[in-house]
């Protein structure tokens, strides 16, 4: 929002982007605030970084449980086509 009131008011000074980027905050804030919602009582979410580290070390122990999965090169199976299936 901010970009484009910038680019559309032609805002190039700095006393005016931080005062547009301000009031722009303000009236998100508002606009919450009127929905109920005050983000200071909001439960904080987990670190993103942290999910992802969670995910990946997740990920490795159940490839490491389950083995990887043949390719179907290797496993010499066929593709079934859906004209096959049923004959």
């Amino acid at each position: 929002m901010t970009n484009h009131n910038v680019m559309q008011e032609q805002l190039h000074a700095k006393p005016p982007i931080p005062r547009e980027h301000e009031q722009n905050n303000r009236s998100v804030r508002d606009m919450v605030g009127q929905r109920g919602l005050q983000p200071e009582q909001l439960p904080a979410e987990e670190d993103i970084q942290k999910l992802e580290r969670r995910v990946k070390t997740e990920e490795k122990k159940l490839l490491k449980q389950t083995g990887k999965l043949p390719s179907s090169k290797q496993s010499g199976s066929k593709i079934i086509q859906s004209d096959d299936c049923c004959q």
